[in-house]
């Protein structure tokens, strides 16, 4: 499609590669053009913190507010009593309370990293929909709201169609969901003149619902925009690693770490993920991406640099580009390494190498990790290791250890 957009934040979304599909391309973005326009994602709280999977939709909100507009950051404290069936083969586990809280709490420390939040015409706001969710009257809901749903069209979506289409069961507390968030962007529009919804195009479906809710009770116009769900240039889904989800908060993610996963992007995927991640010119990008053989390499430092600049600021960054260099071409241990501390009643008569590779985080399990052995991927000290019976005592942990899983993945093991 040949659009050519007149507003800023059309223009970023459309040459950067953060645009999946919108309800209406013109319409947006003459509203875009004309003044400040709300918009929103949500995010349900499932963890204590968002992983690298979401930082797109943040980026999106990014750029909403650096185009002159006002970013919503809804958090899903209603939403997450019911859990998201889309393109679930299961029911989400379901949450208590105190849970959800604490997790909100955990979300929102990243949102101020990427987000000014103030009283001023784009300041962004940061609410949860359980202030309008929670207090709900079952037969009022249902009469003024329910009347407006088909079930018919509602498993027509791809969502609920993927998950009947295996004969799997799809609970009614589920099926609400789409009514929960349809729900939501017609409160958010009456109650703050939000215009616009984003999120990842498996949301397309819900998205809709909540435009078409609000036209009938509100007779308002909204719009839905959305992302491509990303995965990367091998297949894999996009925050995920070896050693499992890539969390955006540093407590369960450190900086060096996080840095890491960018500097390890595959070569395809570069210029796509600046142009993405970063703030840096699309020519910039392109050109990046472009270069070849160990050149490449540096634009995978300017990205891990960015993006980690971004999230946990520029010293961080700094000191994680820092640590990689005197591991990798020093061979050193450097302060900012994944460490693990362990007491002398843990250590006890000793510790198996290949635990110590598990509870550092080199391995998903035992087998994974005498199988690294086995095929040499595993180093001790920067040194082959090839017994997978080696027990760590006290004595080997006179002084830390530097434990390695191929060439970029190091771990220090020492005694607390």
């Amino acid at each position: 499609m040949t659009y050519h957009p007149k507003s800023d934040f059309m223009a970023v979304m459309m040459q950067r590669g953060f645009l999946a599909d919108c309800t209406d391309y013109q319409g947006l973005d003459e509203a875009l053009s004309n003044g400040v326009v709300p918009a929103y994602i949500g995010f349900d709280a499932t963890a204590t913190s968002l992983h690298v999977g979401s930082l797109i939709q943040i980026m999106m909100l990014r750029w909403l507010q650096k185009t002159g507009h006002k970013p919503i950051t809804l958090m899903g404290g209603g939403t997450t009593k019911v859990g998201d069936p889309s393109f679930r083969a299961d029911e989400r586990p379901l949450l208590g309370p105190e849970q959800i809280d604490a997790n909100i709490a955990g979300i929102k420390q990243v949102f101020a990293a990427f987000m000014t939040y103030d009283d001023s015409p784009t300041g962004a706001l940061m609410l949860n929909n359980a202030e309008w969710l929670d207090g709900l009257n079952y037969l009022d809901f249902l009469r003024d709201i329910g009347r407006h749903f088909s079930i018919n069209r509602m498993l027509s979506f791809e969502s609920v169609k993927s998950r009947l289409d295996r004969e799997q069961s799809l609970s009614f507390l589920e099926f609400n969901y789409m009514i929960l968030q349809a729900y939501d962007f017609l409160e958010l529009n009456r109650r703050y003149g939000c215009m616009l919804q984003m999120g990842g195009s498996d949301q397309w479906g819900n998205i809709v619902n909540g435009i078409d809710l609000t036209r009938r009770v509100l007779d308002h116009e909204i719009y839905g925009l959305t992302s491509p769900l990303l995965t990367t240039s091998d297949g894999k889904k996009m925050g995920k690693s070896q050693s499992g989800a890539v969390w955006l908060n540093a407590d369960l993610c450190s900086p060096y770490e996080f840095w890491q996963f960018w500097r390890n992007t595959t070569d395809a995927d570069t210029g796509k993920f600046l142009k993405l991640y970063t703030e840096l010119p699309v020519e910039e990008c392109d050109r990046l991406g472009a270069l070849e053989g160990s050149e490449i390499n540096a634009a995978k430092i300017i990205l891990a640099n960015e993006v980690t600049t971004l999230l946990h600021g520029a010293e961080a960054a700094a000191a994680a580009e820092a640590t990689a260099r005197e591991v990798f071409e020093k061979g050193g241990v450097g302060d900012d390494l994944p460490t693990l501390t362990l007491t002398a009643a843990e250590l006890g008569d000793g510790l198996s190498i290949v635990q110590a590779l598990v509870k550092s985080g080199l391995a998903g399990s035992g087998k994974e990790a005498k199988r690294l052995i086995s095929e040499n991927g595993a180093r001790l000290n920067d040194e082959p290791l090839t017994d997978a019976g080696l027990m760590l005592d006290a004595a080997a942990l006179a002084q830390p250890i530097k434990l390695s899983a191929g060439k970029k993945r190091h771990a220090i093991v020492q005694l607390g």
